[in-house]
């Protein structure tokens, strides 16, 4: 898999995560099998995470949902006061001789801003916080290198913030969030902060969508 592509910097909207919809598309948890891992990032609103990972060739699946926090069993309105502990994550489940978790990475960081502690545009909590909840000890090297070689590359104004730390419980988010950007593409917060990214996103990996 090619070097981490040149930085490249996402403007981030004004419209907040935490308007709803109930457009639902109910779908079971991945089973995983023999030619299947798991990543699990955090990089503000889960419906933009989810929209991006979804479109990249080796992807099988991009699950909406929470982890990182002591509450068991939350529900969005409660990780959305910030007092669960837990993140708005997606796990994405891939095949990792189509895609590799380094390639991963690099479009994580780059399709995110990890200097930002706690926000991600006007989205502000901790359940917002940049975060690599890894899987296994290859995951965790993986991501503390990288991390280490764009900070030794002043790729970002900032040093990053991004939080790794081991998987523990993983919560699957309410139906009405998976597809979110898909189902919802006339939502305010899909058109003004979503799209755009997704317009930028694809452009710089067009070569690497389904």
């Amino acid at each position: 898999m090619k070097k981490i592509i040149p930085l490249i910097i996402f403007v981030f909207g004004i419209v907040n995560c935490e308007a709803k919809t109930e457009t639902l598309n109910q779908k079971k948890e991945v089973m995983l099998t023999d030619k299947q891992e798991t990543a699990v990032f955090g990089a503000g609103c889960f419906w933009c995470v989810e929209a991006v990972f979804q479109t990249l060739k080796g992807v099988y699946a991009v699950e909406p949902g929470y982890t990182g926090g002591s509450t068991k069993n939350p529900s969005y309105y409660d990780v959305t006061t910030g007092t669960t502990g837990h993140a708005e994550v997606a796990r994405i489940t891939f095949n990792p001789d189509e895609v590799s978790f380094e390639f991963l990475l690099s479009v994580f960081f780059q399709t995110h801003d990890p200097t930002t502690l706690n926000y991600q545009g006007a989205d502000m909590g901790t359940q917002y916080r940049s975060a690599i909840f890894y899987t296994s000890d290859e995951q965790k090297l993986m991501a503390e290198k990288i991390i280490s070689e764009l900070d030794d590359a002043q790729a970002y104004p900032n040093k990053i913030v991004t939080e790794v730390t081991a998987l523990k419980k993983f919560y699957l988010a309410e139906d009405y969030h998976r597809n979110y950007y898909l189902n919802n593409k006339d939502q305010a917060y899909c058109k003004f902060v979503i799209q755009p990214k997704m317009e930028k996103f694809k452009k710089v990996f067009k070569d690497y969508l389904k």
